[in-house]
């Protein structure tokens, strides 16, 4: 059952990146999507709270810094960065560089939080950097620059929640973590979304599906309503049903392969389609992410792990 959880946690993760690329196809810009996934985050969250756990709004002193960070820059600034790369990029390709993010990590425990890391992890960078000059094809220069640029970003947004959460809020629940870290990213973004400028009755506009479901039209609160139910919060809590049904490798390695499910999605429904070469680089890429993910004590993964699960995923 933890792995069935895992996997369909992963696959409406995947697919998360196909729904938000359609919903910005319709004119609202990245970050307005933000401003409105965070702070629907923050309601819903807020609402769930208030039912099974009135206690999570009581946040010690301490850690309303440390909640602060954690929210303008891992989720934030981590879904406003994804959402420019996926305008630019394939929907497979901006979430792969995205996961870039559990390498950062273990090269930072390793370099700076001297952690003993595990010689593989070497190997794993290895396959990174042939892996991403394969899927990138840098001899045709066939990647948008500031796609790149933007997605990259998102991989040291995700990396600095992992390193600053793991430490510090692993004893919170991840539900209160998405109350909070969202609250506070909501309030900091709304200065510069503009979400003064959008029409409420842009909602009940009809939209299409694109790609291969252009035929398909639909009012706009449908995809909107998917990005916060069925993107955020239901892979969420199946995520954090199979942390606690399996050890803390084997969810990393689960939870990577929402990078193979945003592939698919892409390819069937965007007609996002990669060469063979590109699937190689891709899978390579994917093999070095594992190995990075399974180089440090599962001690330390499990706090990763633990963070993983929350909402602050694009």
């Amino acid at each position: 059952m933890g792995y069935l959880f895992g996997f369909l946690a992963a696959l409406l993760f995947g697919a998360n990146g196909s729904v938000t690329k359609v919903v910005l196809a319709t004119g609202l810009s990245p970050t307005q999507v933000t401003q409105f996934r965070t702070l629907g985050t923050f309601l819903i969250s807020g609402a769930i709270l208030l039912i099974i756990d009135r206690s999570a709004f009581r946040l010690p002193r301490k850690q309303i810094a440390i909640m602060a960070l954690l929210g303008v820059v891992g989720l934030a600034l981590l879904q406003v960065t994804y959402a420019f790369a996926i305008q630019l990029l394939p929907v497979g390709i901006a979430l792969l560089l995205e996961y870039l993010a559990v390498l950062l990590v273990a090269l930072v425990a390793f370099f700076f939080l001297k952690e003993k890391v595990k010689p593989r992890i070497w190997v794993a960078v290895g396959c990174v950097l042939l892996g991403l000059t394969i899927v990138a094809q840098i001899w045709a220069s066939t990647l948008d620059g500031l796609g790149v640029l933007m997605a990259l970003a998102a991989a040291v947004t995700l990396a600095i929640y992992f390193l600053v959460g793991e430490r510090q809020v692993v004893a919170t629940s991840p539900l209160a973590v998405a109350f909070w870290t969202s609250g506070f990213a909501a309030l900091a973004w709304a200065p510069f979304s503009r979400w003064w400028e959008v029409d409420p009755a842009i909602l009940g506009e009809r939209v299409s599906l694109s790609g291969n479901l252009a035929s398909v039209i639909v009012p706009l609160w449908m995809p909107l309503l998917w990005l916060l139910v069925m993107g955020s919060f239901l892979p969420f809590l199946l995520s954090f049903a199979a942390l606690g049904r399996l050890k803390a490798t084997a969810g990393g390695i689960v939870a990577s392969s929402e990078v193979i499910f945003a592939f698919i999605v892409a390819w069937l429904w965007l007609g996002e389609a990669l060469s063979v070469l590109q699937l190689v680089g891709a899978a390579i890429v994917l093999a070095g992410i594992i190995l990075a993910q399974t180089s440090r004590p599962d001690r330390v993964i499990e706090a990763d792990l633990a963070l993983v699960t929350d909402t602050s995923r694009p």
